[in-house]
Order: structure tokens, then sequence, then C-alpha cells
């Protein structure tokens, strides 16, 4: 197997357990089968937090564990990644995270009513308005989407830095991180940051989320981008002082 194919096999397979642990924890764990079952917004914020951590470990040694377009981007703005190699990223992600999400609707489908009930809450989807956990509108889900995207972002490209975090500690501040801007974004737009994740509920929504999923692509990736550009005026300094310093 050669490094595209097993590039792109690994995001697949890194993405869909992200999908499956973090919207999986979503669906299946905050009330919506049982009442008084859920681990709530910061069980969900875990969940995803864990599932990238776990996955860092995994496959990290294989393509550095993206599993997130926008962390693709982030890394082709700052030529951390040359964009030749970007394709296989991409298309492992998004197939990966439908396979995960249509993983989840097989396991729902297994008792009556459950897959209809899901896609009626919504199937862990991203949205704004009326389908904003919180009633946001537009404007607010933009700069939450753009503004924890770009931490996200910013806390990958520090990690996967030589001078940045000791060897084998990159996986679990970056884990940690996605599941601090999960709490803070989940009752705005029910985090997203992630466009793989948000295309992959959206299409088995297959509803609602259709009409919105294009903010969950084009906020995260403006978040990225940001990113990019602040670590190349930041980031790039911290490492040359820390070469200095060597």
């Amino acid at each position: 197997m050669n490094n595209t194919t097993r590039t792109a096999l690994a995001e697949a397979i890194g993405t869909a357990v992200l999908v499956i642990g973090g919207a999986g924890t979503a669906i299946f764990a905050t009330g919506g089968f049982e009442a008084g079952l859920s681990v709530g917004i910061l069980g969900v914020s875990f969940a995803f937090g864990l599932s990238l951590l776990c996955m860092a470990y995994l496959i990290g040694r294989i393509s550095g564990c993206h599993i997130n377009p926008a962390v693709t981007v982030g890394m082709l703005v700052t030529r951390k990644l040359p964009p030749v190699k970007a394709a296989p990223y991409i298309i492992g992600q998004v197939a990966g995270g439908i396979v995960g999400a249509g993983l989840l609707a097989l396991i729902l489908s297994g008792t009556e009513g459950y897959f209809s009930t899901a896609q009626d809450a919504g199937f862990a989807s991203n949205g704004f308005g009326a389908h904003s956990p919180g009633g946001f509108d537009l404007l607010s889900v933009a700069i939450v989407e753009i503004v924890v995207t770009a931490v996200f972002v910013l806390i990958v490209l520090s990690t996967t830095d030589e001078s940045g975090v000791p060897k084998g500690f990159g996986p679990i501040a970056a884990g940690l991180g996605l599941a601090l801007v999960h709490m803070i974004s989940i009752p705005v737009s029910n985090t997203s940051v992630n466009p793989a994740r948000s295309i992959a509920t959206a299409l088995f929504q297959g509803d609602w989320a259709l009409g919105q999923v294009w903010a969950f692509i084009v906020f995260p990736v403006i978040g990225a981008v940001l990113a990019g550009a602040i670590w190349i005026v930041v980031g790039s300094r911290t490492s040359a002082v820390a070469n200095r310093a060597d």
C-alpha cells in the first residue's frame, strides 16, 4: 500500500471514530432515548476530545491525525503540508465521517422509530437560527465557529511544532483543546470546527441540516486560514527563539 492510500485510509478511520465517539455520544447519551440518561454538554465535549486524543496516538505516526479538513487547511497555510498531498487527507476525512455517521444510522435502525427520532432531534447536526441549540442567529454562529476553529487549529499547529511540546504530549493538548471549544460553542452551533463531521451528520439528518451545512464548511475554513496566518506571524518567531536558545 502506497503512502497516499495509507494516509487517506488512516484519516478515514480516524474521522469515522471521531464521528462515532462524538456525534454518537450526542445522539445516544443526551436523554433522547431514555429520560434522565444524559452526559450533558460536558460529556459530549469530552467524547469529541477523547476520540481525537485516542486517534492521534493510533494514526498520528501514519498521517499526523488531522481528521478534520480545517486542520488540513491550517497545515496548508503554514506550509506544514504541501498542496499536492492535501487531497488524500480531505477525501479520507469526508468519506470516513460519512461511514461513521452511517454506522450510527445503522445502529439506530435496529429499533423501530429510533432513526427517525434521531433525525427529528437533529442527528447531532450543526445549525443556526431555529436549529441552533440556543436559537443563535447566523452572525453569532459565524463568529463562534471562526473563533473556536482558529483557537483549535492554533493548538494543533503549536503541538505539531518540533519546538512546541514534549514528544508524545501533543495529542493530550489537542484532545483537551477540542473538548474546550465544544464546551464553549455547543449551545451556539452544536459545534462544528470540522466540515467533515458536519457534512456526515447533515447527510443522515436529511432535511434542514443539508440546507445549513454550507455555513459549517465556510466558517471553519475561514477560522483555519486565520489560525494559519496568526501562526505564520507568531509561531514562526517562537520557533526561531527556541532554536536560538538551543
